[in-house]
């Protein structure tokens, strides 16, 4: 269950397919990890109907709870700077 934890909050929101395809685990198993894990609040569950070239596929999409993933890398614009509700100059 530790190593689906650690690839959603690696890797961000993902399908129950992905996530198997990424820790090398099989389906049925991250599948009742990430029912364990919901269980217990460590992770939010969303499902999804996509449509890739005109097919429907329904899927679950899992996320870890309560986790923001730090700020990417590399310079940030002016307004998104200003924007933040921390760093205005009071008026």
């Amino acid at each position: 269950m530790h190593e689906i934890l650690k690839y959603l909050k690696e890797h961000g929101e993902q399908l129950d397919s992905e996530i198997a395809a990424g820790t090398g685990m099989s389906l049925s198993n991250v599948r009742r990890g990430v029912s364990d894990l919901s269980a217990m609040g460590e992770v939010i569950t969303c499902h999804v109907v996509r449509f890739n070239a005109g097919k429907k596929s329904d899927g679950m999409l899992y996320r870890a709870a309560g986790y923001i993933p730090p700020p990417a890398p590399g310079r940030k614009s002016k307004a998104q700077v200003r924007g933040r509700v921390g760093d205005r100059d009071p008026e």
